[in-house]
């Protein structure tokens, strides 16, 4: 996300914009952000200049364009000499380790990326080039195998069109986490003009090296050793990249497992940057598995498998009963992959990490097969954090992390989250329940039936600008120190405030501006959006099984009763 200094004078913003366009060397954002001068707008021009894109552990992620708060060729180079520069001074044999560069479909990437490796090789790093548009798992997964210091993507995963992004894994294999991504800002604020950046000529540079299709036969067999093996007849699949770059790792997965019914949206098949038949590429979205769910009613489909543009979300579809096809929750993907993969678990101390803002009901599955249920902080980083950390101090097997958010890893593949994995983890759940007699919607009976019937419900208050900030701010401090008796008919049992106490905490739950409720059967938090000006509130509620007559019934009544209890705590808040 964007920073900004208290609000400059015109004169100081003419000045940065200067200076800036002294040192970009595209002339193409050079003429645009000159032209963005020349109009005397100064609150556009603020928008272009008044601070720059601030790097943080997601890395960058902005509109593209020209001047410091939008993403482009100078801000690249610059973002890009600062990594090398910490990766030089921090991890050893780096420069021979190198860098593996991928990206993805949108437009800039393919420059961007190609700017990127310029800047590592005059570095003196080495550098392991994709040189076709991947997914970004591939990419993560390239690092880990290759044992290089670090990955770059870049990607800005579902954002819109106009978006693109710089993301960065370094020790593990996994993304950034806390406090490097301060040491990596630090060293990029040190770096000069992207003019006075040297570059080296990627096509020449004896530093480079092409990543090849080895290493995604070893993802593949990696996978495959991961994922228990299952029987069972013939799945007819529908698949969408959503105009991304999974469509053809996905299928080459599938195919490798046996499935062979494939069916392609096909009007989103091919990689484009423009996204023409979604306007918000994200799966999660309203109205992005339109054309999927189509598909698979045309075809009676048994599985809709839906990734982001960059693979690395999973959104999945199932046959409703009803002539027509229901997209799970990222919460019910969650529990029933770790429901199927602790079954055919062989591991002595299996773990399954879930978000913290993701259902408590994968606890009670963890349970049921005796493994080890953890939560981590929002975010990939976190999950894959208390993996390593746990798998390295008490020998802990990672089985399945996922968060609500369409994310999912599948053991020790990617140290990120996989949507390509997860969609062969899922095929697989289906075909073996098939051979069974049975459909996933049997299954997420069964597991109500097994552990109660858990509902989600999240409500966001949007509060824009610095004084909404300091009213959400405000808002957890207030339920901290003054916490509601009851919500609608649950009793408030106790209070976590994630913002202190971290020193008893796992290093992988550390402080955070989250306080949580626990309820009678259930919970509620409330926390700021990370990327948006929102405040979030979560609520998971959950019914005994054995008071449920008519399951139906009871899910709409829990349902009702979770937004009662957000809307309370809205309103005790002051965010009402």
């Amino acid at each position: 996300m964007p920073f900004s200094d208290p609000a400059p004078t015109a004169a100081a913003l003419h000045a940065r914009a200067r200076s800036w366009i002294a040192g970009d060397p595209d002339p193409v954002t050079r003429a645009a952000l000159e032209q963005v001068l020349a109009a005397g707008d100064e609150a556009v021009l603020a928008e272009h200049v008044d601070g720059s894109l601030a790097f943080g552990t997601a890395g960058l992620r902005g509109i593209v364009g020209p001047g410091p708060l939008r993403m482009n060729r100078a801000v690249v180079i610059r973002t890009t000499r600062g990594l090398a520069d910490h990766l030089l001074a921090t991890v050893d044999g780096a420069a021979e380790r190198g860098v593996v560069v991928g990206f993805d479909a949108r437009h800039d990437s393919a420059r961007f990326a190609t700017d990127v490796i310029a800047v590592l090789c005059a570095a003196g790093l080495a550098v392991h080039r994709f040189v076709t548009p991947q997914p970004t798992p591939l990419v993560a997964y390239a690092q880990k195998v290759l044992g290089a210091a670090a990955a770059v993507v870049v990607t800005a995963s579902h954002n819109p069109p106009e978006y693109n992004g710089y993301k960065v894994y370094t020790e593990g294999a996994a993304q950034l986490v806390a406090p490097e991504d301060t040491a990596i800002a630090a060293a990029i604020d040190a770096v000069g003009p992207a003019t006075e950046v040297p570059r080296a000529d990627p096509e020449t540079s004896e530093r480079v090296r092409t990543v090849t299709d080895q290493v995604v036969d070893r993802y593949l067999g990696e996978l495959a050793t991961t994922l228990p093996p299952v029987d069972g007849p013939e799945l007819r699949i529908v698949t969408t990249p959503l105009h991304g770059v999974a469509g053809p790792l996905l299928h080459r997965a599938l195919r490798a497992h046996g499935y062979h019914d494939l069916h392609e949206v096909a009007s989103q098949a091919v990689p484009d940057g423009d996204f023409p038949t979604v306007p918000f590429p994200n799966p999660e979205e309203p109205g992005a598995l339109d054309a999927a769910l189509q598909l698979a009613g045309q075809l009676d489909a048994d599985l809709v498998l839906a990734n982001d543009p960059d693979g690395d979300r999973l959104a999945v579809a199932v046959p409703d009963g009803a002539g027509g096809h229901r997209a799970l929750t990222g919460n019910q993907v969650g529990v029933l992959l770790a429901d199927h993969l602790l079954r055919g678990a062989d591991a002595d101390h299996p773990l399954v990490v879930a978000s913290i803002v993701s259902t408590p009901m994968f606890r009670q599955v963890a349970a049921a097969y005796r493994a080890r249920a953890e939560w981590s902080l929002t975010g990939f980083k976190w999950i894959c954090k208390a993996a390593r950390d746990l798998a390295r101090e008490q020998g802990t097997t990672l089985v399945v992390g996922f968060e609500e958010a369409l994310g999912v890893t599948i053991g020790d593949v990617v140290h990120d989250k996989d949507g390509i994995g997860a969609g062969v983890a899922m095929a697989d759940l289906a075909r073996a329940l098939a051979a069974e007699g049975h459909t996933v919607r049997d299954r997420l009976e069964q597991l109500a039936r097994r552990h109660g019937r858990w509902v989600s419900y999240q409500h966001a208050v949007l509060r824009p600008g610095s004084r909404g900030q300091a009213e959400i701010l405000a808002a957890l401090e207030q339920l901290a120190a003054a916490p509601p008796t009851r919500l609608g008919e649950r009793e408030v049992r106790g209070v976590t405030d994630y913002r202190v106490g971290a020193e008893a905490r796992p290093a992988w739950l550390t402080t955070h501006d989250l306080v949580a409720l626990d309820l009678d059967d259930g919970r509620a938090m409330l926390r700021p959006s990370g990327t948006e000006p929102k405040a979030k509130i979560y609520v998971d509620l959950r019914a005994d099984h054995d008071a449920v007559r008519d399951p139906a019934a009871a899910v709409a009544a829990l349902e009702a009763e979770a937004r009662r209890v957000a809307l309370e705590l809205a309103r005790h808040v002051g965010l009402d």
